[in-house]
């Protein structure tokens, strides 16, 4: 089978059901988005070490496939989804509890490790406001958004415990611009 089908020439592509719509579509962008997003989830996977947090991961990037198939048309069952949230917010209790707690916003970065869970953290976020944008409209299951917002929080603690472990200090935002720099 060949990859390219030159259906999508026009600057359209299809839906499950055979619908097409234009590729600069809201739904589009959406699904396209949690695509990418599945792609820095998979370069965490190549990254980090801690099996339990790669096996987390891999099963986050089964469900941001199923979700993006959802969202595209799919009747597929993703109401597994929900029980995932409380997974995460297990997780992330566990990781807080080895991290030193917040009194500011800080900076993205860190280890490079660390920080590509940052940006795997920011395109949940806008992932998350993409469905949102849709559910507007459009019927969205509304656990995919519960979905999203609590995935972009397991990604923010992952980053920041990814640092921690690699020894790289969090810094704080200061909300100024130090002088001179």
């Amino acid at each position: 089978m060949s990859i390219y089908t030159r259906t999508g020439d026009d600057g359209t592509t299809g839906l499950f059901g055979g619908k097409r719509v234009l590729k600069c579509e809201e739904l589009v962008d959406a699904y396209g988005t949690l695509d990418e997003l599945n792609c820095w989830i998979g370069l965490l996977i190549v990254n980090v070490h801690d099996p339990s947090f790669r096996d987390l991961l891999t099963g986050i990037q089964t469900d941001l496939f199923a979700t993006g198939s959802v969202l595209a048309g799919w009747k597929g069952d993703i109401s597994h989804i929900n029980s995932r949230v409380t997974v995460f917010e297990q997780r992330i209790d566990e990781a807080q509890a080895e991290l030193p707690d917040l009194s500011s916003f800080i900076l993205p970065g860190g280890s490079l490790v660390g920080s590509y869970a940052h940006i795997a953290r920011s395109i949940a976020r806008r992932a998350e406001r993409q469905v949102v944008g849709i559910a507007k409209t459009e019927h969205v299951d509304p656990v995919i958004i519960k979905y999203l917002n609590r995935l972009s929080d397991l990604l923010f603690v992952l980053a920041r415990l990814i640092n921690k472990n690699a020894g790289v200090t969090e810094t704080a935002w200061s909300g100024m611009h130090p002088k001179g720099k």
